[in-house]
């Protein structure tokens, strides 16, 4: 039987891996973590946050750039990171960009009284962030259509279906605690799952869904957007899925270095490097898609030595 996690013996997450694994992704370095690329799975660094989150903005830009009547594509983006946001709206407005036929996909939402997906009023909201910070800073005349932009908040079928009928040319995210991307936590370790997580296989079936939080991915968004206020924090979300992800060309995320650890970012690292799929580290599935990329800023992937403070 696989052990049980350090953080709650409830449910399943990447504290349950053989320690091999584990220790073996906490000695990357920086000076070897490039020689962890292998076809399929691509590593770039950024030396400043300036570089980094213009590279960022700019594959909206990319994606964006291809969309024509005929070939209607976007990208799907996170929130989290959220600094590249207001960026591409400079891009766009400065570059006379029409997106008359581009897409873009939201990653995921809360669900507020269990459920009912968070309107543009409520605080954290990801639909909300995407519009403050960079829909509604695009000039009207250049802005997409509203049917151009998906959201996982009301009508789940149309979301997913909207996959098929645009290309999502990249899937962008960050990495959470839990070595989520989106809200694609581990879960909880009962009924058919007491024993075992799911296999990569049944994971990778999961469409986009409601989900029930992993306790780590609830306080990371205390910290990060709550300054730890985990009162405000919604137990449920709605998230993409494995099989919308698939669906996309390519999958791409960020590492500022304040999102994840020093050791998460090792260890998903480690893990799609070598091929390692394990849903209880949702993130190493992705070493079975066929283009994946991890950028990182270089002074934020630390050190996992020990430091007493």
């Amino acid at each position: 039987m696989r052990a049980f996690s350090k953080i709650s013996a409830d449910w399943w997450d990447y504290t349950t891996l053989d320690r091999e694994i584990l220790d073996a992704a906490a000695r990357i370095t920086i000076d070897n973590l490039k020689s962890f690329e292998r076809p399929g799975f691509k590593i770039n660094l950024f030396d400043t946050y300036q570089e980094f989150y213009c590279a960022e903005a700019l594959e909206y830009i990319r994606c964006w750039q291809k969309a024509t009547a005929d070939n209607p594509c976007g990208i799907c983006g996170p929130i989290g990171p959220t600094e590249q946001l207001p960026l591409v709206a400079q891009m766009v407005n400065e570059m006379n960009l029409s997106l008359k036929n581009a897409h873009f996909w939201g990653m995921d939402e809360w669900a507020l009284d269990g459920d009912v997906p968070a309107g543009m009023d409520f605080p954290l909201g990801f639909a909300k962030a995407d519009w403050d910070l960079c829909f509604s800073r695009i000039r009207p005349e250049l802005r997409m259509p509203a049917e151009n932009m998906h959201f996982p908040n009301g009508d789940i079928a149309a979301y997913e279906k909207s996959y098929d009928e645009a290309n999502c040319l990249i899937m962008q995210g960050g990495q959470g605690e839990t070595k989520h991307w989106a809200f694609n936590d581990p879960v909880r370790r009962d009924g058919k799952y007491k024993e075992n997580p799911p296999t990569p296989a049944e994971y990778r079936q999961l469409g986009t869904r409601l989900v029930n939080l992993h306790p780590i991915t609830l306080i990371q968004n205390a910290r990060t957007s709550g300054g730890g206020t985990v009162q405000n924090v919604p137990s449920r979300a709605f998230t993409v899925g494995p099989v919308q992800t698939w669906k996309s060309k390519q999958v791409s995320i960020w590492h500022p270095g304040h999102h994840d650890n020093p050791f998460g970012m090792r260890l998903t690292t480690f893990m799609i490097s070598q091929k390692i799929a394990d849903s209880c580290v949702p993130m190493s599935l992705l070493s079975e898609h066929d283009d994946v990329v991890f950028n990182f800023y270089r002074p934020g992937f630390g050190i996992c030595d020990v430091e007493m403070h």
